[in-house]
């Protein structure tokens, strides 16, 4: 007797240990998806081991919960977690058939085991059984009936990667679980009794018998009528199987799921699992017209390329009689993109795109590649000549010069149409993007100074301060190069970019928000002073097809950017609203883009497409730049360079820092002669 009692003492205890603790079971958290969404509130993305979207059981129609309860659990509102009548005659044919074939699982034993399915176990036993009813007991004795029946719906499997009938009805339906009907809510609880086996993919005619064994179920207890369970019986099934796709932005919302990677530890969550709602930055309108501008620019500019690189291999197969294989040519001739859009005010990132093809390879050039930005990196050249007192009016010669690089090697820039010119300001400099006044400017100021600029205002690669910096030939990332243009946009302030406003838990409570962190790096003068020189690129420069082309109107300012040998292509440029930069290349180091690989053909379009459908669907206004109070408006003789008399035949509006102001006079022209007041281009 004595040795019996130890044995049952014993087993007693070895059970119990194989319980889930008592304080989990009052407090039930199922891993549930994390849901991405847009600052307009749109569903992105979510990231989950266990494709699981939690439901109120106030939101499961009623003819669901009445087909689940009358095939699953008819007893559920009658017995405490488990039907004792149900036990002996499960065991006897267990025994007779030496197997657990025959169950007794009430509705709340499921969810023990689904919810506890480590502490109980997974073997198929007498044991696990044991432990799943003493477990339902327990949560019969903490849960109301219609929260056990909420967690039996959210937690099942219905295959497929789904949890719970919310992710099934999106899996399976492509709807919301409100808006199933009798029958599509029939068939997912007929699949609940084994989803691979009623999977209506794999095998469609066995879970239509299955759907409608629960629609006969519905009629046997009073739920549906005779004419609804007939009507309904002939009814096809129309399941959509939703594969679950990369999503909108993708680029984006990867870069989203690493910050929260990042955020685990400090934040206690865990991402896959917590159910969290992450409002991000990007906005759908902004996405949608970058992603259209793409897919409209893309294959004109993509046809061109492959046309030059086409011949540019035939030519090396007549040279060395090397061949290559039309796959391998498909993927070394296709171009890559990056294109940011941005808040410049609050850092929001408001839309981007890392690459062509998220699912071919997740390399973000947007935010990992570090690109030669040609002549877009010259902005920084003349903000630091600007923010030192030199002024539009100043004045280079357009000549050749040799320089003597720090490494010993020589450098002979030249203007990309291969002309020269007298003297020339540094607007008309910037206006043409001419190279030989950025390589004499850098000279004037020292490219030690540049660097110290483009690191104020955002860059944090390897700048290297030779006299060739002028012309962008050192790395950069387009994230840094957007962000950084931002600065000029934001009157001299620069606001680190931002992917996520906050986020909540599963209850709603806010767990983390993040703010604009702002600094002022340059001048408020030296920035509109710039934003207004790089306005004349877009108007009268090498952007003009923006506005010729693309019939976009309101008040911008950008620069093209074209790499050596026409290995990549750039614009970045802003409104009052947004900046937004695009770069064109190939990911093949030695490949060029040819003829077509300049900024103003291969980069420009994406952004004209871009700014022009933005502003035509979110209705921005075409607002103008602000000009501070410490920025004047002078008219200057355009032979002197002076303060104009009103005797001066060539007169010009420019505008100057207040402390680097033109002050003389004008000393050629009498007060004679008649005045001609013409615009900066003298026409």
């Amino acid at each position: 007797m004595g040795v019996l009692f130890l044995v049952l003492a014993s087993y007693t205890i070895w059970i119990i240990r194989g319980l889930p603790p008592l304080d989990t079971l009052e407090n039930v958290k199922p891993p549930q998806v994390t849901r991405l969404f847009s600052s307009d509130v749109n569903a992105l993305h979510e990231l989950y081991r266990d494709n699981r979207i939690w439901v109120s059981i106030d939101r499961i129609p009623d003819h669901i919960i009445k087909a689940t309860l009358s095939t699953e659990d008819r007893e559920f509102y009658d017995h405490w977690g488990i039907i004792i009548k149900r036990v002996p005659r499960a065991a006897l044919v267990n025994l007779r058939t030496m197997s657990l074939s025959q169950g007794s699982s009430t509705i709340t034993m499921q969810v023990a085991r689904n919810l506890y399915q480590k502490e109980i176990g997974f073997e198929r036993s007498i044991h696990r059984k044991i432990r799943e009813a003493i477990t339902a007991i327990q949560i019969e004795r903490t849960y109301s009936k219609r929260e056990i029946l909420e967690m039996y719906l959210n937690v099942a499997y219905f295959g497929r990667g789904s949890y719970g009938l919310q992710s099934a009805a999106r899996r399976f339906f492509d709807k919301e679980v409100t808006d199933l009907n009798i029958e599509e809510g029939a068939l997912l609880v007929g699949m609940l009794k084994g989803p691979g086996r009623y999977n209506p993919t794999r095998h469609p005619e066995r879970t239509k018998l299955r759907r409608d064994v629960v629609m006969h179920n519905m009629f046997v207890t009073n739920d549906i009528s005779r004419q609804t369970y007939d009507r309904i019986k002939v009814i096809e099934m129309t399941t959509r199987d939703r594969k679950l796709g990369v999503g909108v932005a993708p680029y984006f919302t990867e870069h989203v799921r690493q910050e929260l990677n990042a955020l685990q530890d400090s934040l206690n969550i865990d991402v896959y699992e917590d159910g969290l709602n992450v409002f991000t930055t990007l906005q759908s309108g902004y996405q949608t017209a970058m992603d259209s501008a793409i897919a409209r620019q893309m294959p004109a500019i993509q046809s061109k390329v492959r046309k030059y690189l086409k011949s540019e291999y035939k030519k090396k197969e007549r040279e060395t009689g090397e061949t290559i294989s039309d796959s391998l040519f498909d993927e070394k001739s296709t171009l890559q993109i990056a294109f940011i859009a941005m808040d410049h005010r609050t850092g929001e990132i408001k839309a981007m795109v890392g690459g062509r093809d998220f699912k071919k390879t997740k390399f973000n050039r947007a935010l990992q590649a570090r690109r030669q930005p040609g002549s877009t990196f010259k902005p920084f050249l003349y903000t630091a000549a600007i923010d030192n007192g030199y002024t539009p009016i100043d004045k280079l010669l357009n000549q050749p010069v040799v320089i003597n690089n720090g490494d010993g090697s020589r450098w002979t820039p030249e203007n990309y149409d291969r002309t020269f010119g007298g003297l020339t300001s540094l607007r008309e400099g910037i206006r043409r993007s001419l190279n030989i006044i950025a390589a004499r400017l850098i000279l004037d100021i020292g490219p030690q100074v540049v660097v110290n600029y483009a690191r104020r205002m955002g860059i944090s690669t390897e700048l290297t301060p030779y006299p060739s910096l002028a012309m962008g030939g050192t790395g950069t990332i387009p994230m840094e190069m957007v962000n950084s243009f931002g600065v000029l946009a934001n009157e001299g302030v620069m606001v680190d970019p931002i992917f996520i406003r906050r986020i909540e838990d599963r209850y709603g409570n806010v767990i983390y928000e993040r703010f604009p962190k702002r600094q002022e790096v340059i001048s408020r003068a030296s920035a509109y002073i710039m934003t207004d020189m790089l306005s004349d690129v877009i108007n009268a420069g090498t952007g003009v097809r923006i506005r010729s082309l693309y019939n976009f109107r309101a008040p911008a300012a950008g620069k093209t950017g074209t790499t050596n040998d026409y290995a990549a292509a750039w614009f970045i440029g802003y409104t009052p609203h947004v900046t937004a930069g695009v770069w064109v290349g190939l990911d093949s180091p030695e490949l060029k883009m040819g003829p077509e690989g300049v900024g103003s053909r291969a980069a420009l379009p994406f952004w004209g497409d871009f700014m022009k459908t933005l502003y035509d669907i979110e209705n921005i206004p075409a607002d103008d730049f602000k000009q501070p109070p410490d920025v004047v408006r002078i008219e200057v003789c355009r032979e002197s360079g002076k303060r104009a008399l009103s005797s001066c035949p060539d007169v010009y509006s420019e505008i100057f820092n207040i402390k680097f102001r033109v002050t003389e006079d004008c000393d050629i022209h009498n007060a004679g002669n008649q005045r001609k007041s013409r615009n900066l281009f003298g026409f």
